[in-house]
């Protein structure tokens, strides 16, 4: 269920029945994170963490049970990142993987994914793919001239985008630039703003082209701008 959960997060995740099939993975796929149980089918999982820890330099968060509190701190010591409480939301294994992911990120992502949202360029006007984006008259039009309409959030949400290519935005960012809207903990709306905007501008919006999820972080504007 978990695995099922971050796929449709936009996260790619592979479960390891044991510390075995773990390393098998860790050989056959590039991971960025792992999410690791103390308690596996014949194994310690402080101990698998310790040894991770020694041979690489992955982000891992612990999954604990609620009265485990030594194994909390060892975990920590050990090397963990963070660690989860059992039972727990998916939705805080969600947002504890993004944190984590964050702040572990290269120094050069994290530059670019934390100051404020600038302006590309002094102008009105830019076309990229297809499109003809006026941010003055807020309109988007097809090449053959045909409008696009958009919905407030869309065009705040392209705008951000057109303003800042090429560069990663986190989610927080992207939920300051759709004026009018109030967010809370956890809140999923700008990904389903992203796939309302995708919908819209992207050949095919299953493979998107334009808009680039960027793992634990948010997204990326990938394309050439040119000034109309």
């Amino acid at each position: 269920m978990l695995c099922g959960y971050l796929e449709d997060e936009g996260f790619f995740s592979t479960a390891a029945e044991d510390g075995r099939a773990m390393w098998r993975c860790l050989r056959e796929v590039e991971v960025d994170l792992i999410l690791l149980d103390v308690v596996m089918p014949g194994e310690d999982g402080l101990a698998l963490a310790r040894e991770l820890r020694k041979k690489r330099s992955l982000p891992i968060i612990m999954l604990t049970g609620k009265g485990e509190m030594v194994d909390r701190v060892v975990g920590l010591e050990v090397g963990a990142d963070d660690y989860i409480v059992k039972p727990f939301y998916l939705r805080e294994v969600l947002a504890r993987i993004r944190t984590v992911l964050r702040r572990c990120a290269p120094a050069a992502v994290q530059a670019e994914a934390t100051p404020p949202l600038g302006h590309h360029e002094e102008t009105d006007c830019v076309a990229f793919d297809k499109w003809t984006f006026d941010l003055v008259k807020r309109e988007l039009r097809a090449k053959d001239g045909s409008l696009l309409p958009l919905t407030t959030g869309e065009f705040d949400l392209l705008s951000a985008f057109v303003r800042n290519p090429n560069r990663v935005l986190s989610r927080d960012q992207l939920m300051d630039s759709v004026r009018g809207r109030d967010w809370t903990p956890y809140d999923r709306s700008i990904d389903t703003l992203v796939g309302r905007l995708r919908k819209k501008i992207e050949a095919d919006p299953s493979q998107p082209k334009l808009i680039k999820t960027v793992r634990g972080i948010g997204y990326t504007f990938v394309e050439r701008l040119k000034s109309v």
